[in-house]
């Protein structure tokens, strides 16, 4: 089943979240308006907006307040990627020329903070202090994932619980917190909201490591960027520790990165990766995730919705872009 498929029914108010996404990055500002706008004409999966309105199902449905809770962690996605790609030096996201590549770095950090408090300024119509915590609490973890990112660039020593801890922050934490917002914002049970949390950052977990997986096996139209882009800008992801430690190849990838010969030979470390046992490691860490994901959400009232939430994790575990 394809993502389309399961956003069917939804299809009128993802239409809308579209629409207040352009209309909270618009600006009088020509360059920030168009650069704003760069990130937001490439498109994007919209997990965690579909998470935020799926949840909110669980409470006092009212689309008109979740529309700005989806919106507003929309936004805040949008501008840690603007971000991102100043940090890897990336060119392209989704086929399209990144903000720092069609502008520059400058433009590029200004604009992800511009799209970040647009984000925040949504917020603050909620008078709901448990949603402010749990985004404050979300976005400084998020900030420490980052940095552990970038202390770990390069380093193939790193351990899996490393990994596993940057991911978390990186990726899982915020759509833990949509899934979490959207129960909260609609007075559900405090106790489907941290289930639904707890559905949120499996499959968060999920997510990420899908992606890594397909950094190495999608092609580059399937990826909108070239293969193998996190291991060329030194992002060491599960597939390539796995490789490194524990493949029938390790002894060769740790020669070449003795010598310090990486970057050199990065065709032949990629082969060796896409050819090694991790792909299939990091695939079945994967399910136990997506498998956690779905028993989180166990007890949940059974309504339509629990079961959109669980043909999405599906969807995660198997996708191929």
């Amino acid at each position: 089943m394809k993502l389309v498929d399961i956003y069917y029914k939804m299809k009128k108010d993802i239409k809308e979240i579209e629409k207040e996404l352009e209309k909270n990055i618009a600006s009088d500002q020509l360059v920030l308006h168009r650069s704003s706008n760069q990130l937001l004409q490439a498109g994007g999966k919209r997990i965690r907006p579909v998470f935020v309105l799926l949840s909110g199902r669980f409470g006092n449905y009212e689309f008109e307040k979740l529309k700005k809770i989806a919106t507003a962690l929309e936004l805040i996605h949008m501008a840690t990627l603007v971000h991102d790609d100043v940090i890897d030096d990336a060119d392209k996201r989704r086929g399209k020329l990144t903000v720092k590549a069609k502008w520059d770095n400058k433009i590029a950090m200004y604009t992800g903070d511009y799209i970040f408090a647009q984000a925040l300024s949504l917020i603050t119509e909620f008078d709901h202090p448990d949603i402010h915590k749990t985004l404050s609490n979300a976005i400084v973890r998020m900030c420490e994932g980052e940095i552990e990112q970038i202390r770990d660039f390069n380093n193939w020593n790193q351990s899996l619980k490393q990994y596993l801890r940057r991911i978390k922050r990186k990726t899982a934490l915020l759509i833990a917190i949509s899934c979490k917002l959207g129960a909260l914002a609609s007075d559900a049970d405090t106790a489907y909201a941290r289930k639904l949390y707890r559905f949120g950052y499996n499959v968060g977990m999920a997510f990420q490591i899908v992606d890594d997986i397909l950094d190495f096996t999608a092609t580059t139209e399937q990826l909108g960027k070239p293969a193998g882009s996190d291991l060329r800008q030194g992002n060491i992801t599960i597939p390539a520790l796995y490789a490194m430690h524990c493949s029938k190849d390790k002894e060769v990838l740790r020669e070449i990165y003795l010598q310090g010969q990486v970057n050199e030979q990065m065709d032949e470390v990629i082969n060796i990766i896409r050819h090694s046992e991790g792909i299939d490691f990091a695939k079945r860490l994967a399910q136990r995730y997506i498998q956690k994901a779905k028993d989180a959400i166990i007890d949940l009232p059974t309504i339509h919705e629990k079961e959109t939430l669980i043909e999405i994790g599906n969807f995660i575990a198997e996708r191929t872009y």
